[in-house]
């Protein structure tokens, strides 16, 4: 994956840069439809990589609201997964540990159509935690549930991907970095830390279907 913010900061000049060379199109309307597809995120402290990747899914709805021909304006509401996973082999256990949150998200996103069939977007996301959970397997099984109320219920990050249309159906592919830690900030012995201090990372991959 080796997503990390500069490459974010990339596809938005990428972004900025090409609305000189944009060409109008025609019968752009409202649209609205759902979308789910795959997730494939991490937990990082410093940068993001590929390591201890946990897979999951996003569904949910999204809206397209034309400013111009050539731009728009879009809001989505989505279930997503996230968290990570990590295996570990010691001489007295093996087999892998997966934490995993689920969230209901919002991004908001500006969309620009470079062609009729080729979309870029950058925007950002709000997310809400709704549950989180520890799970095991391998030498040692274990499925717990965590409370939510121990972790930071809201999460925020950074958002960019590319899309192509084959109306009604469209695939893309989009990378969430995120901007808050996962954990709360707790005291300890007159010191302040986070645990867990890590954010997310998650890169979707995506199929939506136009309603209208």
């Amino acid at each position: 994956m080796k997503m990390q913010s500069n490459i974010l900061c990339a596809l938005t000049l990428f972004l900025s840069a090409s609305f000189g060379m944009l060409h109008a199109q025609e019968n752009v309307t409202t649209e609205f439809g759902i979308k789910g597809g795959l997730n494939m995120s991490n937990l990082f402290t410093e940068e993001a990589d590929d390591e201890n990747i946990l897979y999951g899914f996003n569904a949910g709805v999204y809206a397209t609201l034309p400013v111009s021909d050539f731009i728009a304006i879009q809001p989505e509401l989505l279930f997503t997964t996230k968290g990570s996973e990590l295996e570990y082999s010691t001489a007295f256990a093996s087999g892998n540990t997966k934490f995993k949150l689920n969230y209901i998200e919002l991004p908001l996103l500006v969309r620009v159509n470079i062609t009729k069939n080729f979309n870029i977007h950058a925007g950002g996301y709000a997310s809400y935690l709704v549950s989180a959970k520890v799970s095991g397997d391998g030498d040692i099984d274990f499925d717990e549930d965590i409370d939510a109320d121990d972790l930071e219920r809201f999460d925020a990050g950074l958002s960019a991907g590319i899309g192509v249309d084959f109306n009604p159906v469209s695939v893309g592919l989009r990378y969430n970095y995120g901007l808050t830690t996962i954990g709360k900030e707790r005291d300890f012995a007159g010191t302040s830390y986070t645990f867990p201090d890590a954010k997310n990372s998650n890169l979707s991959l995506y199929v939506s279907y136009k309603l209208n």
